[in-house]
């Protein structure tokens, strides 16, 4: 199966609420790659790279997860660019 890549940015009460360490921990449980870190702007970019159905589960736990917190975001899917080895936290 193809794999994706999905860049989203997150906006609402994201930071200093645990989601960077939260998608940490819901990507280790699912073939997913790629990052996660806090924007100067009070956002958070996501990253992450896997087959279209992890991704979907991946995002799914997360948003699920945060949905008092997550006030809107914008997303682009594409193809996989094969940079990642792992689901990373950057400061």
């Amino acid at each position: 199966m193809p794999q994706a890549r999905v860049e989203i940015v997150y906006t609402g009460l994201v930071q200093g609420v645990g989601f960077r360490m939260t998608a940490h921990r819901f990507a280790g449980g699912l073939p997913v790659t790629g990052t996660v870190r806090n924007l100067p702007d009070g956002g958070v970019e996501l990253i992450a790279e896997g087959e279209r159905t992890d991704l979907d589960r991946f995002l799914a736990q997360l948003e699920t997860y945060f949905r008092g917190n997550i006030a809107g975001r914008v997303s682009r899917w594409g193809e996989s660019q094969g940079e990642f080895n792992s689901f990373d936290i950057v400061a």
